[in-house]
């Protein structure tokens, strides 16, 4: 799971850099400047998100390996 949480955080900061870079003039032109944030808020979203995975597979694996053990 924490290989989609970091894919997750990666395509948020790609795209909102593309719009940041390529797009911010359209984007201020057409009143569309709210997607920036929209990209921003995807990204630091991720990281809580990322936690929770890691802690997810933390539990899977000591699960797994207790199940073997019996």
């Amino acid at each position: 799971m924490v290989p989609l949480a970091v894919a997750g955080l990666i395509a948020w900061a790609v795209v909102g850099l593309l719009m940041l870079v390529f797009f911010r003039d359209w984007l201020t032109e057409h009143g569309h400047q709210d997607w920036l944030w929209t990209c921003l808020a995807g990204f630091l979203w991720g990281f809580p998100g990322l936690a929770v995975m890691m802690r997810h597979d933390a539990h899977r694996r000591r699960r797994r390996a207790s199940a073997r053990q019996d």
